[in-house]
């Protein structure tokens, strides 16, 4: 009875641990089967990625020589610099959307999940949007209404002010007389009023000087026409008047009109005046100035 006993035990024993091993090795076999495919997986992934990452760093190099080509391209023909240049950046805008949709759709997503998001987010891309869009038809404006050009000085309605050196899709470049960058955007250059100081090819000075009532008209008047005669900026082929333009109560308010190239006006300006202290000095020419009278009254 004992023997029965005993070999019983051993019996369930070896049952359990049959049962034991053949559970680890069905729990083995799912681990590995789980193991493979997050490793097919990955390994998927990783080469999505890796193929991702060589598209981008390609079509990044491809698009910079495309747009440098088309670059040349429009600044050689007959288009005006400001055109050339928002072709070419609205080039350059739709071959990098069009890389981001490649990579995209290079990792795996599909281009149904990419229309469907972009329709369900929509009305905020829209909204998110908004300035720039405006922006990019203040840009149309430009160059269908031409206000200004490549090369232009102008200033809008806040005060900027500088020379025109590019206009992009979204943004106009100005570039002021000390050298400092001013980015513009051109939804408020369309809808602002402008001043394009250089779209003509000629413009007016006029230099104020007060005289003392104790001069000479003739005589001052005559010293600011040869003065006018003499300088070589001044148009020779324009009128250029030497006149009184008003009484102030200590002076008499004259005035010289001459007409300069737009590309010498402050240069023209800054000589000429110069030049009338100088001659005045020469001819003993007063020019009043405010004075201010003390009088100390010793109380004593």
């Amino acid at each position: 009875m004992y023997i029965l006993t005993s070999t019983s035990a051993a019996d369930a024993a070896a049952e359990a641990a049959s049962a034991a091993a053949e559970s680890v090795s069905e729990a083995a076999s799912r681990l590995e089967q789980i193991a493979d495919f997050f490793i097919e997986k990955l390994s998927g992934f990783g080469s999505n990625l890796l193929t991702a990452g060589i598209v981008a760093l390609a079509g990044w190099y491809i698009i910079k020589l495309i747009v440098k080509a088309f670059s040349k391209i429009l600044f050689k023909s007959k288009l005006d610099d400001s055109v050339a240049s928002f072709l070419s950046s609205l080039i350059s805008m739709t071959l990098k959307v069009i890389l981001i949709i490649t990579v995209i759709t290079t990792l795996g997503v599909q281009m149904s999940s990419i229309v469907a998001l972009v329709g369900s987010a929509g009305l905020a891309i829209g909204l998110a949007l908004q300035g720039c869009l405006s922006n990019f038809a203040g840009g149309v404006l430009i160059l269908v209404l031409k206000p200004f050009k490549v090369g232009d000085y102008i200033i809008d309605g806040i005060g900027n002010e500088g020379t025109v050196t590019n206009i992009d899709i979204i943004y106009t470049k100005l570039l002021t007389a000390d050298n400092r960058a001013v980015i513009v955007p051109n939804g408020s250059l369309a809808n602002a009023t402008l001043i394009n100081v250089t779209q003509e090819d000629t413009r007016r000075i006029d230099f104020n000087v007060s005289v003392d009532y104790s001069e000479d008209i003739d005589k001052v008047k005559g010293i600011l026409l040869e003065l006018a005669e003499k300088d070589d900026f001044v148009l020779k082929d324009q009128d250029y008047l030497a006149f009184v333009n008003k009484f102030d109560p200590s002076a008499i308010n004259m005035t010289l009109r001459v007409w300069v190239s737009s590309e010498n006006y402050w240069t023209a300006k800054a000589e000429i005046q110069e030049m009338i202290k100088l001659a005045f000095d020469r001819n003993n020419i007063v020019i009043p100035y405010d004075k201010l009278d003390v009088n100390v009254i010793n109380s004593k």
